[in-house]
């Protein structure tokens, strides 16, 4: 038998056994051209009948390489030579991780990201595969056991997250993706920065993981990506556990306000105290990103009528009994105004100032999609004059993308918006429904859709950085 017939038939096991695909679903790929994306593409092109499936390409460039506008030209040529409509965006990287204070990795993590979710709300797709393999699951087990993660931490890379997010390729070493890409003679890209030994993660790659299979054991690979099978199905139980603990623990004060009770949290064992801590303060701010262990047990060792600072928006007190939020009071901000839409308009209150444009939807060849600056809108859902002002409680709509709707507080919590600009974001509205809130993304109601025949384009002309958070 063909080995590489053999390797497909890993791929739809995984496929199979974490229900990644279904018949007639829309795959947006996240294709760099490299040998995992490249494996992907082939492999789903391949098993394309057997599911039904619509394919699309995404590619981000980064703009870090000298090479990355050619990867780009294969990429675009690739997509050509298989009729597959590709989407590309692109962002100057480097100057961005400078200016937000965060290391390069993870600003272009979270900028591809944000790209391919936001191109796939865009087209319709409702799954997003990437090319993690059970090598990048070897890897990314042995960064975070040596930066002292949870269990949490060491259950790794999931098959599947957030219900659309698919790995189809985590069940195959890397070795067995190049001997494929060969033997099938499927042209590839190389990424030089995957050799560049600054990164952790290459030297892990390059340096660890193959002293370990010559020096102690050849399987290293299979094995860490089993344990992080096995601590994923442990995650996944516990997380069930601290669900039905923390019905006991946590409580909601009259004023709607999530608190929780040290009385019952003692009285757990320290491993759940931790747990229903993050859970906690996951409800609280939405994620629980840059929140460290040592936070967790900063809150377990604070003493009565005493509070700690978890981040700038999050300071946590202890008083008769009871965990809860404290919050700055902050200055009402309220204002309302009438828009036609025909000439510029200044929100004073908070100094933003709103221009909008009318556009021919068939002269429209891309989007520059930007929550936090523009909006396009279908102009034939859209009742004049529009209404620009301060939320108000209650405030809820339907995102784009999201299947229904959401109260508007949840929605700038899951979105990190920080408490202090929480009360200026102008809201727009179409008579009583919101169709845009700024720095949120529009309304799936009043959405460009492909029978869109006028885009109304809403653009802040003068941030200056008056709402970075």
């Amino acid at each position: 038998m063909d080995k590489t017939t053999g390797i497909l038939s890993v791929v739809r096991k995984t496929i199979i056994k974490y229900n990644l695909l279904h018949q007639a679903d829309h795959v947006l790929l996240a294709y760099s051209g490299g040998t995992d994306s490249s494996c992907l593409l082939a492999v789903l092109l391949e098993l394309q009948p057997e599911f039904s499936l619509r394919l699309s390409l995404a590619h981000f460039n980064h703009k870090l390489r000298l090479s990355a506008d050619e990867d780009q030209r294969f990429v675009q040529e690739i997509a050509a030579r298989y009729s597959l409509p590709l989407f590309v965006g692109s962002a100057e990287v480097r100057s961005l991780a400078k200016k937000r204070k965060i290391n390069l990795e993870e600003t272009a993590r979270h900028l591809r990201y944000d790209f391919l979710k936001k191109t796939s709300a865009k087209i319709g797709a409702n799954k997003i595969a990437t090319g993690h393999t059970m090598s990048d699951q070897a890897e990314t087990l042995l960064m975070r056991i040596m930066r002292g993660s949870g269990l949490r931490g060491l259950a790794g890379i999931y098959p599947a997250l957030e219900g659309k997010i698919i790995r189809p390729l985590i069940e195959l070493e890397r070795e067995k993706i190049i001997f494929f890409l060969k033997k099938r003679n499927i042209p590839y890209r190389l990424d030089e920065s995957n050799f560049d030994r600054r990164f952790f993660r290459n030297r892990i790659r390059l340096e660890l993981i193959p002293f370990i299979k010559e020096n102690f054991e050849l399987q290293i690979v299979a094995h860490l990506a089993r344990l992080a099978s096995i601590w994923q199905e442990e995650e996944a139980l516990l997380e069930r556990i601290v669900e039905a603990k923390a019905q006991t623990a946590l409580i909601v004060a009259k004023n709607g306000q999530l608190q929780l009770s040290a009385k019952h949290l003692g009285q757990l064992p320290l491993a759940l105290q931790r747990r229903i801590v993050r859970y906690f303060i996951q409800k609280l701010k939405g994620n629980l990103r840059d929140i460290s262990f040592k936070d967790i047990e900063t809150v377990l060792d604070l003493k009565e009528g005493k509070e700690c600072y978890l981040k700038k928006d999050i300071i946590l007190r202890r008083e008769r009994g009871i965990f809860s939020l404290k919050t700055k009071k902050l200055p009402k901000v309220k204002y309302q105004y009438s828009w036609s839409g025909q000439n510029k308009i200044e929100i004073k209150e908070i100094g933003l100032t709103f221009e909008a444009q009318e556009l021919e939807a068939q002269k429209v060849a891309s989007f520059n999609f930007n929550d936090k600056l523009t909006a396009y809108l279908d102009r034939s859902k859209l009742k004049f004059p529009l209404s620009i002002r301060s939320r108000k409680p209650g405030d809820s709509y339907q995102p784009l993308g999201s299947p229904g709707r959401k109260k508007l507080k949840e929605i700038m919590r899951a979105k990190h918006i920080p408490l202090s600009l929480r009360e200026k974001l102008p809201v727009f509205l179409s008579g009583e429904q919101i169709i845009w809130v700024y720095s949120l993304p529009i309304s799936e109601v009043h959405k460009v859709r492909p029978q869109t025949t006028c885009i109304f384009l809403i653009k802040a002309i003068n941030d200056n950085k008056k709402f970075s958070g």
